[in-house]
């Protein structure tokens, strides 16, 4: 079960290799780096268990709009006067600029807030689901454009149907099963009612926050989201859609009923997500501040 985990990151990681990025990155230039980023990672998470899944959304929507360039941490400026983070509810600024200053004091103008946000995705699933360790590949440059409106052309909505979707993560350059899945970082984290099948509202007459998963820890990244969703017991639309094809649905019950085989998957398509449009070389730059442009 193990080995076949290690062999399932091993095919993922070559796939990056034409994005330029690279296993060690980071091995001469800022030899701490990973580590740094580990363990701060760790001590946020350990104070505040709901940070885990906070991280993982962080990299998703970062990699889906404009490529894993970390324009998702761009603050409102005079040069990004409407940016990607105004346009829906995300957590975690706060703690990835903490990651930052961290990196910033072993090797000040180094590494990227792209690699971090990376890291810390990868970190996530090592701490909160249990991963054996696996290379995340690095040498992302930070981007300097963020825009409100490429949220909602680019990140999948909740309500989708199943050939939406599939087309969504195509023209991200990822497949079916990398669809099946990432999906299973549903199985931590909270949802809005505005987004999923909700029971009446409360008395408040608010918008309530659900837990992900109904059944186990709503903060553990695990495989028994597809349990859940065998059983009908998932949130979102776009969830359910998953079993309405016969490949998908196969998939479905695959990852459900191994869960090594699923962690191998799954590391192996957050490397594969983590290639998608990066810039590299000496294309954007390396941010002093995850929020902000350098001057």
């Amino acid at each position: 079960m193990a080995m076949a985990t290690c062999n399932l990151c091993a095919a993922a990681l070559s796939t990056t290799s034409e994005a330029s990025l690279q296993n060690g990155f980071y091995s001469s230039s800022c030899p701490q780096a990973e580590a740094t980023v580990r363990n701060v990672t760790e001590t946020i998470i350990g104070r505040n268990s709901t940070m885990a899944a906070a991280f993982m959304r962080l990299f998703f929507h970062d990699c889906f709009v404009r490529g894993c360039d970390a324009s998702i941490l761009l603050d409102q400026s005079s040069s990004n006067p409407s940016v990607e983070k105004k346009a829906i509810t995300l957590r975690g600024f706060e703690a990835v600029d903490e990651i930052k200053a961290a990196v910033e004091k072993v090797c000040p103008g180094v590494v990227s807030c792209a690699d971090i946000l990376a890291f810390a995705a990868r970190d996530t699933a090592v701490i909160q689901g249990g991963f054996p360790s696996f290379a995340m590949p690095s040498g992302r440059r930070d981007g300097l454009v963020s825009k409100f409106f490429d949220v909602f052309q680019a990140i999948p909505s909740p309500v989708m149907q199943l050939k939406d979707l599939v087309a969504n993560f195509a023209a991200k350059g990822l497949n079916a099963d990398d669809l099946v899945v990432l999906s299973g970082a549903h199985s931590f984290g909270q949802a809005h009612c505005s987004f999923a099948v909700c029971p009446p509202p409360g008395t408040d007459g608010g918008d309530p926050p659900l837990n992900n998963n109904r059944v186990t820890d709503p903060n553990k990244l695990s495989n028994q989201y597809y349990s859940n969703l065998l059983t009908g017991q998932v949130l979102f639309v776009s969830d359910q859609q998953l079993l309405n094809s016969t490949d998908t649905a196969a998939r479905v019950a695959n990852n459900s009923a191994d869960p090594a085989a699923w962690m191998g998957r799954f590391a192996a398509a957050l490397v594969k997500m983590g290639g998608i449009q990066v810039l590299t070389g000496t294309n954007g730059q390396v941010r002093k501040y995850c929020n902000a442009v350098n001057s």
